[in-house]
C-alpha cells in the first residue's frame, strides 16, 4: 500500500489535517479574533514600602491593570478589625474587596518583607472563593532579615498560586508587561 501511494497522482493523495484546515472550504470555520483577551489585573500593595513601588508602576502605560493599596494598620487594643476602609485606589478612594476581585482575572500582591502583611490572608481567601488567580511578589529581599522574610512568606504562601522573591523592582514591570496588563 505504501508503494502504491508513491505512484498515485498528487491530486488523488489524501490531504493532511493541516493542509485541509488551510483550504478555502474550511476558511469559513476560522475565528479571526485575537487568540486571547488581556487579563484584568489588580496590583495590590500590602505594606507602605510596596505602596511606593505600586504608585511608580501605576505611572506607566497599562491596558488592563489597576493599582490598589491594602495598607491596613492593626486596630487599637481591644478593637476588632474592620472590613471597611482598608482597601483603596491610589487616589485614596475606598474600594470594596469583593467588587475588585469580581472584575479581576489575576490579583498580584506586592510586599516588601519589612512589615506585617496579614491582610494577604483576606485578599487570598476572597480570591480563592471567587476562583481568581493570585501571585505574590516580595521585593527588596537583600535588605531584610531572614526572620522578617520568613514571616512575610508564611503569610503569603497559603494564598499565592505563584510566589516570587524579586531582588529588583523592575521584575514587576516585566511580569505585568508579559501578562499584557
Amino acid at each position: 500500500m505504501c508503494a502504491r501511494a508513491w505512484l498515485m497522482p498528487r491530486s488523488e493523495m489524501i490531504l493532511s489535517e493541516s493542509a485541509r484546515a488551510a483550504s478555502a472550504t474550511e476558511a469559513h470555520f476560522r475565528i479571526n479574533d485575537a487568540n486571547s483577551r488581556p487579563l484584568a489585573i489588580k496590583v495590590i500593595a500590602l505594606d507602605r514600602p510596596s505602596e511606593n513601588v505600586v504608585k511608580q508602576l501605576a505611572q506607566l502605560q497599562w491596558t488592563c491593570a489597576s493599582f490598589l493599596t491594602a495598607v491596613a494598620s492593626a486596630p487599637p487594643a481591644g478593637e476588632r478589625f474592620s472590613m471597611q476602609g482598608w482597601l483603596s485606589d491610589l487616589a485614596g478612594h475606598t474600594k470594596n474587596l469583593i467588587d475588585e476581585i469580581d472584575t479581576a482575572d489575576l490579583v498580584v500582591m506586592v510586599a516588601s518583607g519589612t512589615e506585617n502583611v496579614q491582610v494577604a490572608s483576606l485578599i487570598g481567601e476572597a480570591c480563592s472563593l471567587k476562583r481568581v488567580m493570585t501571585t505574590a511578589l516580595v521585593l527588596g529581599t537583600a535588605s531584610i532579615s531572614d526572620a522578617a522574610l520568613s514571616q512575610t512568606l508564611a503569610h503569603l504562601r497559603p494564598w499565592a498560586l505563584m510566589l516570587v522573591i524579586a531582588s529588583a523592582e523592575e521584575y514587576i514591570t516585566d511580569m505585568l508587561a508579559a501578562l499584557r496588563a
